[in-house]
């Protein structure tokens, strides 16, 4: 059974950094990719990261230079390093694994088989 288990959320001052972990169980890393996705009150879900074994890694245009994904295939633990976050970064994140990506004109996360039950981020300005 897979088994995805958010933690690391907190509240935390714009500018400041946090780092989520998700420790997978069920599967490796070989098995599936893995990432997160966000969800903001009153907005869509949103793919924010992904790493996978075979293609690297993917960040949304709004984290790249601020948001670090890596993983630790030796804990099957995945992380998720937020520095100078601001308060548009307030959201539900969720870890997910075996993400699809949409492949038309734009390339995105889309979905995921498998969910963590997420951990809350919020950003005070």
């Amino acid at each position: 059974e897979v088994q995805l288990v958010e933690s690391g959320g907190d509240l935390v001052q714009a500018g400041g950094s946090l780092r989520l972990s998700c420790a997978a169980s069920g599967f490796t890393f070989d098995d599936y990719n893995i990432g997160w996705f966000r969800q903001a009150p009153g907005k869509e879900r949103e793919g924010v990261s992904s790493i996978s074994n075979t293609d690297g890694t993917y960040y949304t245009d709004s984290v790249k230079g601020r948001f670090t994904i890596s993983s630790d295939n030796a804990k099957n633990t995945v992380y998720l390093q937020m520095n100078s976050l601001k308060p548009e970064d307030t959201a539900v994140y969720y870890c997910a694994a075996d993400i699809l990506f949409y492949t038309g004109t734009i390339y995105y996360m889309a979905d995921a088989s498998y969910w963590g039950q997420g951990t809350p981020v919020t950003v005070s300005s």
